[in-house]
């Protein structure tokens, strides 16, 4: 079956023909920067299953775990679309905004990553393991 979604103003589409193999929270800094201070809310898939359609505009900075990430958004609405780890290659899924997907309970996020800098104030779902870094930092 095949996944759909769509930024704020419907300029970048995408369709993701597998399905998905992960959704989580992240804390990380970066990710409160963009969510403008709550979590991004990430579901994971195969970067070669994922197809966009329309013009996106992409940033790329090394993130707090040391791994370069390319995040694209949409330069008219600003909407983020996506994050996905480019060095080290092929080392991660491509993580959508679940807000962006057509539907939105598609997969609902199962660990919180990047919980040690998240402020005192948010909200962590007990129920959730919790990562203190990515899950794959010790």
């Amino acid at each position: 079956m095949a996944h759909t979604g769509q930024c704020l103003c419907g300029q970048v589409t995408y369709r993701i023909d597998a399905e998905p193999v992960g959704a989580r929270y992240c804390w990380c800094r970066d990710c409160q920067k963009i969510a403008s201070g709550s979590a991004t809310v990430n579901v994971l898939f195969p970067e070669s299953a994922v197809e966009y359609s329309g013009e996106i505009t992409t940033i790329r900075m090394i993130a707090d775990s040391g791994n370069t990430v390319e995040r694209g958004f949409c330069p008219q609405c600003g909407s983020q679309m996506y994050s996905r780890t480019v060095e080290p290659a092929d080392s991660m899924p491509m993580r959508v905004r679940a807000g962006t997907l057509d539907n939105p309970e598609l997969m609902p996020p199962s660990a919180i990553i990047w919980a040690d800098s998240a402020p005192g104030w948010a909200v962590l779902n007990p129920d959730l393991p919790r990562f203190p870094q990515g899950p794959q930092v010790s």
